[in-house]
């Protein structure tokens, strides 16, 4: 190649060159630990800003100081030491969304864990938003369905609340809100499950039961590990909501399921002390009530005039031995709309769901029930409520007038048929016509040890025999003349089969 040649090359690429400027903004990390790094010169940071580490390591910006920032680093954070640089990326903490979510397992960061293949979506929704205004919001009238009776007549949960599920270790909460998720096949609701610091052998279960119903169809499940980093753990539930957001956004109805956010609490907790916040009650940092708050309130039902979706949620917190007075715990009580409170001795007597009706509440009420089960469910509460007064007297029996004797036999086979099973979660019309066999005095000759096994039978009879009468009663939502009238008799005839086939 000669020496003129390769003049003339240099001189045309001289002439061609143009000189594109751009600016970075760069800073220098000055100490890195346990998640968290300080880092000196962004000066320009914004709260919640996406921070690039090396290696394609992402962290956020939560503490804006004089002359550092304090970032958690969302990731593996070992390979991050002292002097790397740290480019602003000028975004705010965002993760993808869309209907390609549905049916996957993600981190919070929206990245598929589910071994299906990369997820890739053109909307963002930012993690922190602000919730819906009072004026946006409609009052809840509409039924979220749990498939569980006990809850869909005592403790009725409407589209747009939080209801919270209380309960120590160990006592179902996390089996209610997977029932519940169940029960949503082929109905016009979106689940989320947000796995917080849950082993991984518990989502897998989890995963797999709702495959196994057909419920992932539904379903988006945003998992933070037992041992995935504590930053991942505090951003999981805002990612989740931020998920819920855009099908609200649409018109859409959403479930979101938080497991739990006491140990979100813990997250938070760990992250504050690291960055040297002050620490205040059970060494939690002075915005804990906020930090829930703001999640909690995302949740809502909103006008026609705003699109007209909903997000329900169902936050879980757990207790340390039945500890509702504990600092997260009223917490929450006090900024979600009613309390399912599950009881560990109910539990291991048998009684499942374990669900204390005394201490649990939902504060919409009956405004969130079908006429139907509005009507069976009035008389449920009040036999439940005058059988708790009762039964310490039960254990005398001698002396008991008849009134009270007959309002104790009553509460016993109410108690049997509030019992349910795990993932049999059952249709409102079979809800209704079971509790209208019960509160109508129909199995009231039935002894207590046979009520459940009665159940079941009446339950098979109805899908097949009684097939006429729980379309209706799932048509008219309600118990008119006509409906009672069939059911009676569907009631009737079951008990003459049933008397006979003894």
């Amino acid at each position: 190649m000669s020496k003129d040649y390769i003049i003339e090359q240099l001189k045309k690429q001289i002439e061609n060159f143009e000189a594109v400027a751009t600016t970075e903004k760069v800073g220098t990390v000055v100490e890195v630990g346990d998640g968290v790094a300080k880092i000196s010169g962004l000066s320009d940071a914004m709260a919640s800003e996406m921070l690039e580490f090396p290696g394609g390591v992402y962290g956020v910006a939560l503490n804006l100081e004089e002359g550092a920032v304090g970032a958690m680093i969302l990731g593996k954070y070992e390979g991050i030491k002292e002097g790397d640089s740290v480019k602003s990326t000028g975004r705010i903490l965002s993760v993808p969304v869309g209907d390609m979510m549905i049916g996957r397992v993600v981190n919070p960061l929206g990245e598929a864990i589910d071994g299906k293949g990369e997820i890739t979506s053109d909307t963002y929704y930012p993690v922190e938003k602000v919730a819906p205004g009072v004026i946006t919001r409609k009052s809840v009238s509409v039924p979220v369905q749990t498939g569980i009776k006990a809850i869909d007549a005592v403790i009725p949960v409407g589209r747009g609340q939080r209801e919270l599920i209380i309960g120590d270790r160990q006592t179902g909460k996390t089996a209610v809100a997977i029932d519940a998720i169940i029960n949503q096949k082929g109905e016009d609701l979106i689940c989320v499950y947000v796995a917080i610091g849950q082993k991984e052998s518990k989502v897998s279960r989890i995963v797999a039961e709702l495959e196994k119903h057909g419920a992932m169809e539904h379903t988006i499940v945003v998992v933070a590990g037992a041992s995935d980093p504590a930053a991942l753990s505090f951003i999981a539930p805002y990612a989740g909501t931020a998920m819920a957001e855009y099908f609200m956004s649409k018109g859409k109805d959403v479930l979101i399921i938080h497991d739990d956010l006491s140990k979100h609490a813990w997250a938070y907790r760990q992250i504050s002390l690291i960055l040297r916040r002050p620490p205040g009650r059970e060494a939690y940092p002075g915005d804990i009530f906020y930090l829930h708050s703001r999640l909690l309130e995302r949740s809502a039902r909103l006008n026609d005039d705003f699109g007209g979706g909903s997000i329900t949620a169902l936050p879980i917190i757990e207790t340390q031995a039945g500890d509702v007075s504990a600092y997260i715990p009223t917490n929450v009580i006090s900024i979600t709309d009613g309390q399912i409170y599950l009881e560990t001795d109910l539990f291991y007597k048998g009684i499942r769901p374990a669900l204390n009706v005394g201490l649990s509440v939902s504060r919409v009420g009956s405004a969130a029930q079908t006429k139907a089960m509005k009507k069976v469910a009035g008389k449920l509460r009040l036999d439940l409520a005058q059988f708790r007064e009762l039964e310490a007297f039960a254990q005398f029996g001698s002396d008991l007038d008849e009134n009270t004797r007959r309002q104790i036999e009553r509460g016993r086979r109410t108690v049997e048929i509030l019992k349910q099973d795990q993932y049999e979660p059952m249709p409102m019309a079979q809800q209704v016509a079971v509790l209208y066999a019960l509160t109508n005095g129909f199995i009231d000759d039935i002894d207590v040890e046979k009520v459940k096994a009665w159940e079941n039978d009446f339950q098979k009879y109805m899908k097949s025999g009684g097939k006429a009468v729980l379309e209706l009663i799932a048509e008219k939502k309600e118990l008119s003349e006509e409906v009672v009238t069939v059911l009676e008799k569907a009631i009737k005839e079951f008990k003459e089969v049933y008397q006979n086939g003894k």
